[in-house]
């Protein structure tokens, strides 16, 4: 396999309530990472986002939705 052909896909997971254009963005940036470091094409890389609610994410033991908001 050619290093253009390399196929690498990234799975994103972040609080829901992003905007369209923040994840465009953000997947624009990502392959170009991609490409960049690894010499892919850019069509050749997949990013799949999951939008992630504060009350099905928990870090030490407590929901996000349940921490102090600052």
């Amino acid at each position: 396999m050619q290093p253009g052909e390399l196929m690498p896909t990234i799975r994103v997971d972040l609080f829901e309530g992003r905007t369209p254009e923040q994840k465009r963005n953000l997947v624009k940036a990502l392959t170009q990472a991609c490409v960049d470091t690894l010499g892919s094409k850019p069509e050749s890389v997949d990013i799949l986002l999951f939008d992630i609610k504060p009350s099905d994410w928990a870090t030490g033991g407590v929901l996000w939705s349940d921490k102090p908001k600052s």
